[in-house]
C-alpha cells in the first residue's frame, strides 16, 4: 500500500468519524422497566431526554422501588444506545477495509 493511498484513507476515515459522531448524537432509544411503568428516552451520548412514570407508582412507601425502576429503565436504554452505536460504527468501518477487530478510541 503506498503512502498517498494510506493518507487518503486516513482523511476519509477522519471525515467519516466526524459524520458518525453527529449521527450518534441523533440516536435515541427508549428504556423501560416494571413492565412499562417507567420509561426513559436517552440520546446517543447516554443523556436522559425524558422520563415518564406511571402514576400508580406514586406511593410514599414505594420510593425505593421507583428509584430502582428508574435506574433499570436507564440501563435498558443505555444498552440499546450502545447497540445502535456499535451497528453504525461497524457499518462505517466495513467500507474502509480495516482489519477485523480493530478498535477505535471511542
Amino acid at each position: 500500500m503506498d503512502f498517498l493511498k494510506m493518507m487518503k484513507q486516513a482523511k476519509q476515515m477522519q471525515e467519516q468519524m466526524g459524520s458518525l459522531q453527529e449521527q450518534i448524537t441523533e440516536i435515541e432509544a427508549e428504556g423501560t422497566s416494571g413492565g412499562g411503568l417507567v420509561k426513559v428516552v436517552l440520546n446517543g451520548k447516554g443523556e436522559l431526554k425524558s422520563l415518564k412514570i406511571d402514576p400508580s407508582l406514586f406511593k410514599e412507601d414505594d420510593v425505593e422501588i421507583l428509584e430502582d425502576l428508574i435506574i433499570a429503565a436507564h440501563t435498558d436504554g443505555r444498552v440499546k444506545i450502545d447497540a445502535g452505536i456499535q451497528e453504525k460504527t461497524q457499518a462505517m468501518m466495513g467500507g474502509l477495509g480495516l482489519p477485523a477487530g480493530m478498535k477505535l478510541p471511542f
